[in-house]
């Protein structure tokens, strides 16, 4: 019979607990920063290191080594300072009692929710746009917006074009800040955003700098309908295209969200839904 690995011989109770330990922290920290940008960060740490460990076993690229040596303590003080926000969330979390059962992932989300929430968001955008009503929607896609979401009002309620219509109705509680759409829900209304410091030129406000600079900052995308003309614009990468049409934003909205198959003239308005539709 043969002799088992050397491994399987220094198990015993006291590891498996020391792995179910380990097992359970990697498990908070994913807790920690699902649906924030603090995901990719931790990829790119990950595979950074990865590739500095294979590197460093080439004994011949000595100044490659020297710096990898002096390059990885500097990488974990610095550590801190990146995740600052997720720290404090993850504090924040251990004086809540049933804050670490939370679930991190969430459920499945359908091609068919998604192009029904597409539909939505360019029925409001094209119906606001009609009457002038200034609107910000930022519709998160890979990277989590969970910390403009925990600063905003939340709603998670399902995106119709009737919400978002009543959030943007001037002069309401909600009508000032951003929209953030997760999945086919709004998540929150009332969202303050980074601003951009690009110069974008012409009339353009907070209302368009906002939806460039939230952007910037993640893969979001942001539909803009401008209360002073009424036009409708999208913002993604960090640039903006703007003179959309109802069934324009539609096709784009498709592409990014790469449901081109979906594509498909869009039904006309059905009447009126708290707004005349002109």
């Amino acid at each position: 019979m043969p002799e088992l690995p050397w491994i399987f011989w220094r198990f015993d109770f006291t590891s498996l607990v020391d792995i179910f330990i380990v097992a359970l922290v990697f498990y908070w920290i994913m807790t920690i920063v699902q649906g924030t940008r603090a995901t990719q960060l931790i990829w790119g740490i990950v595979i950074l290191l990865i590739i500095s460990a294979v590197l460093s076993t080439r004994r011949e690229f000595t100044a490659l080594n020297f710096l990898i040596e002096r390059s990885i303590p500097v990488l974990l003080l610095s550590i801190p300072i990146i995740f600052a926000p997720e720290l404090r969330r993850a504090l924040e979390q251990v004086g809540h009692t049933g804050a670490l059962l939370n679930r991190p992932f969430a459920g499945a989300f359908s091609q068919t929710q998604q192009t029904s929430m597409i539909d939505e968001v360019c029925r409001a955008a094209g119906q606001l746009a009609r009457q002038r009503y200034g609107a910000l929607i930022v519709i998160e896609r890979d990277t989590g917006l969970g910390e403009f979401i925990d600063r905003a009002v939340p709603l998670d309620a399902v995106a119709t074009r009737q919400l978002l219509i009543t959030i943007f109705y001037p002069n309401t509680p909600l009508h000032d800040g951003a929209v953030i759409i997760r999945n086919d829900r709004v998540a929150a209304a009332a969202a303050v955003l980074p601003l951009t410091e690009q110069e974008l030129g012409g009339n353009l406000g907070t209302r368009h700098r906002a939806a460039v600079g939230i952007t910037e900052v993640s893969d979001a995308v942001a539909v803009v309908v401008s209360e002073e003309t009424g036009q409708i614009s999208v913002a993604t990468d960090g640039r903006l295209r703007r003179n959309l049409t109802q069934e324009r934003l539609r096709l784009l909205l498709l592409a990014l969200f790469r449901l081109e198959g979906e594509a498909r003239p869009e039904r006309p308005p059905e009447g009126p839904v708290g707004l005349q539709v002109q």
